[in-house]
């Protein structure tokens, strides 16, 4: 009894505000977390482990990644320090700052678990549209830099709202701020918003040929703020999303098919007959052609020095070098046709007659 008397006045005795019982509970229950949370780590990391391996999914091991990243050492340090001085009577700074670390590692891990699920839904999403969206790498880069963004603005406010900072006031002191801020950022967000619609309605992706305005080209990169276009001569074309967003865009790589409209002349010495004839013989000579579908060939008016003959076809065909190919093909064997009917090919002309009268 005697000795459990003196342990009882031992851990009865006060030191800087707390029994040394208080100092006992504390120091075990430090160890007993610092020691315990890595074997829990050890034993939870081994049981997912093995549920990865049995399963073909990867949702298991992002699981078992995500724990493997965001437990340790320091997590398991700063939470032993935290729960174990819950027994001791601090004073009231020390208090706060072992609640301030606490928040910021607490709120550093879960930001980084949340990012990491973000980041890992925004791969299967876009994994699902790459076979069809080149876009969707570039446009994953820029989605995760918004979510990042949101998550650490988040996690600073809830940091500063466990060190006593009032945030209401905080974010009203920033509103005045925020409004010059903001109109000075119209531009920027008017562009990052564009970039979603671009992403989202797809008017054009990367790779794409586009004409927009007076400029065309390949697209190379669709970013945050601007795409950037490489043009017919070698350049690279940076614009802004809005402006791409805002303007008429001709998309030259969806093109299925090629219209060709063209438009020739004969001579007004040309018969009825061979007028008569000129159609079915272009016809015909569309028709020769491998991808191509005839459409009309037609006598469509009198010029003032030529009979105007139109003529549509289409080549099956958006390749534009091909494209080119076949006209070049269709109006050498025209050449060759009217050349061995005796059609003359008419061009602009004048024909002056002159009276002589008798004086």
């Amino acid at each position: 009894m005697t000795d459990w008397t003196a342990v009882q006045e031992l851990l009865a005795k006060d030191y800087f505000g707390n029994t040394v019982q208080s100092y006992v509970i504390a120091a075990a229950t430090f160890c007993a977390l610092f020691i315990g949370l890595p074997i829990l780590k050890a034993i939870a990391l081994k049981q997912l482990e093995g549920l990865a391996k049995r399963t073909r999914g990867d949702l298991d091991d992002l699981v078992v990644e995500l724990t493997r990243q965001a437990f340790g050492p320091a997590v398991f340090f700063v939470t032993a320090l935290y729960l174990g001085a819950q027994s001791l009577a601090l004073a009231e700074g020390v208090r706060r700052i072992l609640q301030a670390l606490f928040a910021i590692v607490v709120t550093v891990k879960a930001v980084q678990l949340l990012q990491g699920v973000a980041v890992y839904g925004l791969k299967r999403w876009t994994e699902r549209t790459a076979r069809t969206s080149p876009t969707g790498a570039a446009m994953m880069q820029n989605l995760t830099m918004l979510i990042r963004l949101i998550l650490w603005t988040a996690a600073a406010l809830f940091v500063l709202d466990n060190l006593g900072i009032n945030i209401t006031a905080f974010v009203a002191g920033l509103g005045i701020g925020g409004v010059a801020v903001a109109l000075a950022a119209q531009a920027i967000l008017g562009d990052a918003f564009s970039s979603f619609a671009i992403y989202m309605d797809r008017p054009f992706e990367v790779g794409d040929f586009i004409v927009a305005g007076d400029f065309m080209g390949a697209v190379e990169h669709i970013g945050f703020k601007t795409t950037r276009v490489r043009s017919l001569g070698g350049e690279q074309l940076v614009f802004a999303n809005s402006d791409l967003t805002g303007s008429r865009i001709r998309n030259y790589k969806r093109m299925q098919q090629r219209r060709i409209v063209f438009k020739l002349g004969v001579v007004y010495q040309t018969t009825p007959e061979q007028v008569r004839g000129i159609p079915k013989l272009i016809e015909g000579i569309v028709k020769e052609q491998q991808l191509t579908r005839f459409d009309r060939a037609h006598f469509q008016s009198f010029g003032d020095s030529a009979l105007i003959f139109e003529v549509v076809y289409f080549v099956l065909s958006a390749d534009y070098n091909l494209s080119m190919d076949v006209q070049q093909q269709i109006n050498l064997r025209i050449m060759e046709e009217f050349q061995k009917a005796g059609i003359e090919f008419a061009y602009p002309t004048q024909q002056v007659y002159v009276t002589k009268t008798e004086p």
